[in-house]
């Protein structure tokens, strides 16, 4: 074994693993981290609980195994992502503000080794923090209570009639900016589960998927994350309430026992998550290596004669 779970667990903050993302607290072990390295041995290859085995056939993400520093303190964990012309991510795990500054030099020295465009520390915090900036990781529990058909204008696309199944097109392309778009593309190609989708007046104004239930890294179901969104003008009429219990009602029928979010904190899927009480699992702040970098180096400058 490469980690020492006695010197990774006090340090985790957050339930994020690199090149994986968000994991439920009760499979978040020191194998999750050692399958990381493993399957950076053979390159592209997928673990197979991986989230991301829904959508390609080759993983962009791998961890640079012989670049990870591993301490009683801190633990840094450097990945490399393929697309585009680069990105090399550093995942700080520790309680010093230095752990930051550390990451990022050793960010940006390896997006130079690696010929990568760009360079990103990943500072994990725990829910204790309240952190304003980035991301919340939130949890869906499906075995503490029931979650009941809200009713109303959704259901899957392939249940409303033609002439509204042809609006959800124009909508996926108006919303490409949540992802929707490419979403369209897998539907098309049969490579997921079905979609729910909300409609007004015979058109398509809202859509949550794909819906798809699959066994994490011990075998427990878990509701796989959705593309959600809804046109800015059919907003305010609680339409992406109705699509998100819809979709919660949907895995909590499917066998699922759990779904993990990531959410912009502040933003509408944050609120709405945050109303309908998701428990906060911690936070995730991605921020360019160069610019902690550069504090750091300035300040390591002699102070003058």
């Amino acid at each position: 074994m490469f980690f020492r779970w006695d010197w990774l667990r006090p340090v985790l903050t957050a339930p994020i693993v690199p090149t994986l993302g968000p994991v439920h607290p009760h499979a978040l072990t020191v194998d999750l981290f050692e399958d990381t390295l493993r399957a950076a041995v053979t390159d592209r290859s997928f673990l197979h609980y991986d989230k991301d085995r829904r959508w390609s056939s080759e993983k962009s993400e791998t961890v640079l195994r012989d670049a990870v520093v591993h301490q009683p303190d801190h633990t840094l964990i450097p990945t490399l992502t393929r697309r585009g012309r680069g990105t090399v991510k550093v995942f700080a795990y520790g309680h010093r503000d230095s752990v930051v500054d550390e990451a990022a030099e050793l960010a940006v020295k390896l997006a130079a080794v690696h010929d990568a465009m760009k360079a990103r520390v990943v500072r994990l915090l725990g829910p204790e923090t309240g952190f304003p900036r980035g991301t919340r990781i939130q949890l869906k529990d499906f075995t503490t209570g029931p979650c009941p058909d809200p009713g109303g204008p959704v259901r899957p696309v392939t249940d409303w009639p033609t002439a509204v199944q042809e609006t959800f097109a124009p909508f996926a392309t108006a919303m490409a900016a949540d992802g929707l778009a490419f979403l369209h593309t897998q539907v098309q190609a049969g490579r997921c589960g079905p979609v729910l989708a909300a409609a007004v007046e015979n058109s398509i104004v809202g859509a949550i998927g794909p819906m798809e239930v699959r066994p994490d890294a011990i075998g427990c179901p878990q509701l796989m994350p959705q593309y959600f969104a809804v046109l800015p003008q059919a907003r305010g009429q609680g339409l992406g309430r109705a699509l998100w219990r819809a979709a919660m009602q949907w895995g909590q029928s499917h066998g699922a026992s759990y779904q993990l979010l990531q959410t912009e904190i502040g933003g509408p899927s944050d609120s709405l998550c945050q109303a309908e009480g998701l428990i906060c699992l911690g936070y995730s702040h991605t921020t360019p290596a160069q610019r902690f970098s550069a504090s750091a180096g300035t300040r390591q400058l002699p102070p003058p004669l």
